[in-house]
């Protein structure tokens, strides 16, 4: 039977419904001489005062039982759709009074079917929709009348509307469980792989206060507890660091959006480590900056590594400049094989006390003195330029980095062939920067325009000031056959080299790279197949900020 019957005229009215919030308590319920009409006002407002279902159903099926002089009356509950083939349902006796005499197979053979008089008890279905949420029965030996059976029904369309709520409502509520299950075992999936990073790890807002904090910054000697970091302001757990630089570096990228990359050093743990600190700007929706990530890692090996390939590929350029430099030696050592030939052959004709030798020794000895010191200023250079050093920053001048530079390379054979122009500003601000490693990128890109331009041309070098970015530009504007598109993205990856072999190693301009950027720089390419290249070396013109705080 199908729960949403229509009585007939001659059925007992039903209370009518108001508009409008029903209140939480009556005072008294509205009386009827009909029995089943005072036990419907009865249940209507059990079901509108009660804070659940689950609370006033076994009243509500209390009056019905006791109305209709039933053994047994009960609410099974399974869902189903309505139009379903499917013979049996999972049900559950929800509420019920009385005797429990009904069984589960049979109310849910009820369901499908529809046939009650057969199986002991009278069934209504609990529809919603399409769906079925159960069944109403009332088992009692003898068959309702058409008024019981209206009543009967009118009690299940009541009861359906708070089960539907409550299926709804436990849905929902399952729902939000396994969606909050869902999401905290992503945070923990998430907060597990942010732990297992071999990095140090924090994120802060706007008001500067610690919002995540890794494992890995727990460690060491000047590790501090995830829960003593978060919530408080970074200063007062970076209280070792100067407080105002550390608020300049979030400030700016808070305020360009830019990522921040530097190194710094620190003895903390009893010996010198290298670290690059990385600030990336994070935004939790389209508008601001709304947290930076702070990233700390150790690249002290990699940086003894890139060392090492520095210094071989200084001496790789030492052997470029070795012919170079012995024939500019010869020369001075010609005049000073020169001078002491004409001394001694003065000694030999007229003797040590001869005029001729007294008026000829001073200019003599003078000039030797003039050519040994030339020998030595180019052996010096070529020395300094060799020797490992300590890569400390200063205040520089970038054009007397291109001067130390040219004035190294101009003893190469092959490097006399080609015409250097210089343009260089000389009004040009100081920068921070390593001397001894600007000379090293300078002389590697010049030794590579020379290769592209097969040792003959005009290469310009170039400074110049851009406010913009408020940066200084030195630019090595060769002639050569240019770069093809598909390899201007790989030039400065290890080991990749255009090169014949026998003349590249491929780490040269990978080396250059990583050289510009310790020095807070990077280098930027223009190339035209057929015409040239220039390669660009931005550098940050140096302020009186300070330097940046180890982090």
């Amino acid at each position: 039977m199908q729960a949403r019957i229509v009585p007939s005229a001659s059925a007992p009215s039903v209370l009518s419904t108001t508009h409008g919030p029903k209140p939480a308590r009556r005072n008294s319920a509205p009386t009827s001489t009909t029995p089943g009409l005072a036990t419907i006002a009865e249940i209507a407002t059990t079901l509108a005062t009660g804070e659940s279902i689950a609370a006033v159903a076994p009243t509500v099926l209390g009056c019905v039982n006791g109305l209709l002089n039933g053994e047994e009356c009960a609410v099974w509950l399974g869902s189903q759709d309505e139009r379903s083939s499917t013979p049996k349902l999972k049900l559950r006796r929800a509420w019920g009074v009385g005797a429990e005499g009904v069984e589960a197979d049979s109310v849910a053979a009820f369901l499908v079917d529809g046939a009650d008089v057969s199986r002991g008890f009278v069934g209504v279905r609990l529809l919603t929709g399409h769906r079925v949420l159960g069944a109403l029965v009332l088992r009692r030996s003898e068959p309702l009348t058409p008024d019981e059976r209206v009543f009967f029904y009118i009690v299940a369309d009541m009861l359906a509307t708070p089960l539907r709520a409550a299926e709804y409502a436990r849905r929902l509520e399952s729902e939000v469980v396994e969606r909050t299950m869902e999401i905290e075992e992503q945070r923990r999936f998430t907060a597990k792989i942010i732990d297992s990073l071999p990095v140090g790890l924090y994120v802060i807002d706007r008001d500067y206060r610690i919002q995540a904090w890794n494992r890995k910054r727990e460690t060491g000697m000047q590790g501090v507890s995830r829960e003593e970091a978060i919530g408080r302001t970074i200063f007062e757990i970076l209280h070792r660091q100067p407080a105002e630089v550390l608020r300049g570096e979030f400030e700016d990228v808070f305020a360009t959006g830019r990522m921040q990359q530097f190194q710094i050093e620190s003895s903390a743990s009893g010996e010198v480590r290298t670290y690059r600190i990385t600030k990336i700007p994070m935004h939790l929706d389209d508008t601001d900056v709304t947290h930076v990530i702070t990233i700390g890692e150790d690249v002290t090996e990699w940086r003894e590594a890139q060392e090492r390939f520095a210094q071989a590929e200084k001496l790789a350029a030492i052997g470029t400049l070795a012919a170079g430099v012995m024939h500019e030696i010869n020369n001075p050592l010609a005049t000073i094989g020169a001078c002491a030939e004409t001394l001694a052959l003065a000694i030999k004709e007229q003797g040590v006390s001869s005029p001729r030798l007294t008026s000829a020794l001073p200019e003599s000895m003078k000039l030797i003195e003039h050519e040994v010191q030339r020998c030595k200023g180019i052996v010096e250079g070529v020395l300094d330029f060799s020797r490992p050093k300590k890569s400390a920053r200063a205040l520089l001048d970038i054009n007397a980095v291109l001067d130390k530079t040219l004035f190294l390379l101009k003893h190469h054979s092959r490097f006399k062939k080609l015409s250097v122009r210089p343009e260089l500003d000389r009004s040009l601000p100081p920068i921070m920067a390593s001397e001894e490693q600007l000379v090293q990128v300078v002389m590697a890109l010049l030794l590579n325009a020379m290769d592209a331009m097969n040792d003959r041309g005009t290469i310009v070098l170039r400074t110049r000031a851009d406010a913009k970015r408020a940066t200084v530009v030195a630019e090595v504007v060769d002639q050569g056959e240019g770069i093809r598109g598909a390899e201007l993205s790989k030039i400065f990856e290890p080991f990749y080299t255009t090169k014949p072999p026998g003349r590249g190693t491929g780490l040269g301009l990978s080396i250059c790279y990583s050289l510009v950027a310790e020095n807070s720089g990077r280098i930027e390419v223009d190339s035209v197949v057929g015409k040239g290249s220039v390669f660009r070396i931005l550098l940050p013109a140096a302020t009186s900020q300070p330097l940046r705080a180890a982090v």
